[in-house]
């Protein structure tokens, strides 16, 4: 009995004892020897994965998708192993999901609806609803302008231009206003030549046809081919030849750039380029609501065009496009290089002014052309490489309404040997001209003329006394050698004292007329020198001239001249740089054309005479000593007449531009005369070189050796002395 209590007792003890070993199921966990559910959403974070969320159950859980997400197994409760989430392409699984006007664009866990052009949300706080029509009638009331109606479309509108305006084609632009009356053919630019009064007739029926339609005169063209329909018939007009007045230049660069604001905006493409015989066309044009930006740049052959949209476009009231245009005539020049009465009075310096570049024509959109709010940039290529020097310079310029060319408004940014650029603000038909102006003569040049006139002054005066008073060699030669130094010495000295002062005026004009008469007395008698020389050798009598007839051709025939010059062209004598005969109008002829002519015929004399001494020389029983002083005369007068016709070649171009190296030609010949002379005619001439020897020793000899050798001449000498007075007078006779 007490063992069977005592093992009660231990049965009951070991009751209330803590059971040991627990061992729970999966999903479970022993927790004070219970087994408790696990809760494997909170033990690791996105157990489940990105775009998914976990759901805990006793003993395990399971996984979902977030919205806009699934299974890639396809199982909506899944656990990791089962699989991740992937997102749901809502575009790619249903097309039809924002609507047939909007467009569905797909992103991480949803998707939205793009609506079309002309539609918007019909809930615009879901991006995710269909897209309905916009009325833009409605909601901008001058979407079409104040001269079109507007009808609303699904998903679009168009407008309706009244009769006058057009939207040039283009449904969704602006109405604007046409000038077809500007396009007449009875206007005075359409009267100046037939081929213009064609053009502005097709011009004027294609607006017609843009403004009302129902005109079909002419028909409706495309923007290009009625582009190439007015290049066509530029070219016709200028084909043929210049255009001869520039009443009708200015009507062809009018009718020409209105012709382009009309074409350009019913060109197709953006940017346009065409080219023909006579010219060459690029045009850009930009359409849209709001008005473009950004830079414009055109290049051709031979200009380019920098300009930006804000200026093509301008500020006034947008018309749904804007363009710019550079036209260039090929041989236009031709035709306006005249009419510079503007930049004469402005650049008062220049000689004269010469079309340096291609004319072009630059054309914007903006009705504001007169004053831009920025310049544009125009590169001009010019015709010919030549730098700029202080002789030549270039002018930007533009032809204005009243047919001259005008600087007003434009200036040079820079300028090479091939390229100018020009800035302008305004647009118009633009151009280069090359400006020259007088060649300033050089320190050295004219040290050069002073010192070289100054020795032949006195290598003159030499030569004129020599003439004078030298006993052994007077005859008809000997007064015409008298009289061209006497001339020479004249124009010589004239010219060195009045040929750059041209203030007064009326002391200009005489001293041109001076040496005008002075530089035709030396041809003339240079003339009769040939004259007497052929006389000589042709009639061996008798060759003699009067006086009185070498008078009258020395000094009659230049004084005739230069009285019917001064009669016929008053004004040419005397220039704003020089005291000499005007280069415009011909006047310089009344001068270069006598002394061609004289030049001429001395030619033909000399070549006579040189052949006629060559046959003499031939005879049997020549006079040699005669035909030698005939020779070394001949000879002389040939060279004589070379100097002073090589000179008065240079002197042709003497006051022209850009020649200093024929000034410095001239100014040497026209020294060596007086000198050439002397020698000529007086140093190589035995005789003049014994009256010479005389002469000084009369004045170095003394008084008393004079008297001693007067005293001891013995009859030998007296008898040398009178055969060579006889010598002398035989030569004097020539």
């Amino acid at each position: 009995m007490g063992f069977g209590k005592a093992l009660l007792i231990l049965g009951f003890v070991c009751a209330l004892q803590k059971p040991v070993f627990l061992q729970c199921s999966n999903g479970f966990q022993n927790n004070d020897g219970k087994c408790e559910d696990i809760n494997e959403c909170n033990e690791v974070p996105e157990f489940c994965g990105n775009h998914a969320k976990c759901i805990n159950t006793n003993g395990s859980y399971y996984c979902e998708c977030s919205a806009g997400f699934h299974n890639k197994k396809g199982i909506p409760s899944f656990t990791v192993q089962e699989g991740q989430c992937t997102d749901i392409n809502e575009c790619l699984d249903n097309n039809t999901t924002c609507g047939p006007h909007g467009t569905c664009n797909n992103v991480i866990g949803h998707y939205k609806c793009v609506c079309n052009a002309g539609y918007e949300s019909a809930d615009a706080s879901n991006n995710t609803a269909h897209c309905r029509d916009i009325d833009e009638c409605e909601e901008h009331e001058d979407i079409c302008g104040e001269k079109g109606v507007c009808e609303n479309l699904d998903g679009s509108y168009r407008c309706k231009c009244d009769p006058g305006h057009t939207n040039y084609g283009q449904e969704k632009t602006k109405c604007s206003k046409l000038e077809c009356d500007s396009f007449g053919a009875d206007s005075d630019a359409g009267k100046s030549f037939d081929g213009l009064a064609a053009m502005l007739s097709m011009m004027r029926n294609s607006c017609l046809a843009l403004s009302n339609q129902s005109f079909s005169a002419g028909g409706k063209a495309d923007g290009d081919a009625l582009l190439e329909k007015l290049l066509t018939a530029t070219d016709t007009i200028l084909s043929p030849g210049s255009v001869e007045n520039s009443k009708g230049v200015t009507g062809l660069l009018s009718a020409v750039e209105k012709s382009i604001l009309l074409i350009g905006p019913q060109l197709k493409a953006n940017d346009t380029k065409m080219e023909t015989k006579e010219t060459e066309a690029k045009i850009t044009v930009r359409r849209g609501a709001t008005r473009p930006t950004g830079q414009i740049h055109l290049t051709g052959e031979h200009a380019d065009l920098n300009t930006d949209w804000t200026t093509a476009a301008g500020k006034g009231p947008y018309p749904g496009f804007a363009l710019a245009a550079l036209l260039s005539y090929k041989n236009l020049e031709g035709s306006v290089n005249t009419s510079f009465e503007d930049l004469k009075e402005k650049e008062k310096d220049a000689v004269s002014f010469q079309v340096f570049s291609k004319v072009v024509s630059v054309v914007v959109s903006n009705p504001s052309t007169q004053n831009l709010h920025s310049p544009v940039n125009i590169t001009f290529r010019h015709l010919k490489d030549i730098k700029p020097t202080p002789e030549v310079s270039y002018i930007c310029a533009y032809w204005d309404e009243r047919g001259v060319w005008s600087p007003d408004g434009c200036s040079q940014e820079l300028s090479n040997d091939t390229h100018t650029v020009c800035s302008c603000k305004h647009l118009s038909s633009f151009a280069v001209l090359m400006a020259l102006y007088p060649m300033k003569t050089s320190f050295q040049l004219q040290l050069l003329t002073q010192i070289g006139l100054t020795i032949s002054l006195v290598c003159l005066v030499l030569s004129v006394l020599t003439f004078m008073f030298c006993r052994s060699i007077q005859g008809t030669r000997t007064t015409i050698h008298l009289h061209l130094c006497v001339c020479l010495f004249m124009a010589d000295l004239v010219f060195l004292v009045g040929i750059s002062r041209t203030k007064p005026e009326g002391g200009c004009k005489f001293v041109a007329a001076m040496l005008h008469f002075f530089f035709l007395g030396v041809m003339s008698w240079m003339l009769l020198e040939g004259v007497q020389l052929y006389r000589m050798v042709v009639l061996v009598f008798n060759a003699t001239v009067r006086p009185l007839y070498l008078y009258i051709t020395g000094y009659g025939v230049p004084l005739g001249i230069v009285v019917i010059s001064a009669i016929i062209r008053p004004g040419g004598y005397g220039t704003e740089d020089h005291c000499w005969l005007s280069l415009e109008h011909g006047l310089i002829w009344s001068f270069f054309g006598p002394v061609c002519f004289i030049i001429a015929v001395n030619v033909l004399f000399f070549i006579v005479t040189v052949w006629k001494l060559a046959q003499k020389f031939a005879t049997l029983n020549p006079d040699l000593s005669k035909l030698h002083k005939i020779k070394a005369f001949t000879v002389t007068a040939i060279a004589q007449m070379c100097i002073l016709g090589l000179m008065w070649v240079f002197g042709a171009f003497l006051f022209s531009e850009g020649m200093t190296a024929v000034a410095y030609i001239f100014t040497v010949l026209n020294s060596l005369q007086g000198a050439l002379v002397f020698i000529m005619h007086c140093l190589l001439s035995k005789q003049v070189r014994d009256e010479y020897a005389q002469f000084l020793s009369c004045v170095c000899t003394p008084q008393k050796k004079r008297y001693s050798d007067f005293s001891s001449t013995n009859p030998s000498s007296s008898q040398s002395q009178g055969s060579r007075s006889g010598q002398i007078t035989g030569e004097s006779q020539i």
